[in-house]
């Protein structure tokens, strides 16, 4: 096997070399690949791994809501 290959086997995906070697493509294109369920259960699994790492209750863990109000100008 040779440096910076990519590996897939059943239900993942691996590339490997040195990190000096490797850029961002294999990340963009694996997170590219993935449905947006998957990328949101994934930054959810981090945001809730940083909270306990940092002592945060994780059922105050809420996801920021925000409304606005649009309106045409009356001339």
């Amino acid at each position: 096997m040779t440096m910076n290959q990519t590996i897939t086997r059943t239900g993942f995906v691996e590339r490997r070399g040195k990190i000096s070697d490797l850029d961002r493509s294999f990340d963009v294109q694996f997170w590219q690949a993935q449905s947006p369920q998957a990328r949101f259960d994934a930054t959810w699994e981090m945001i809730v791994h940083y909270a306990k790492v940092k002592g945060i209750d994780v059922h105050q863990l809420r996801l920021q809501r925000s409304v606005e109000n649009f309106q045409r100008q009356q001339r």
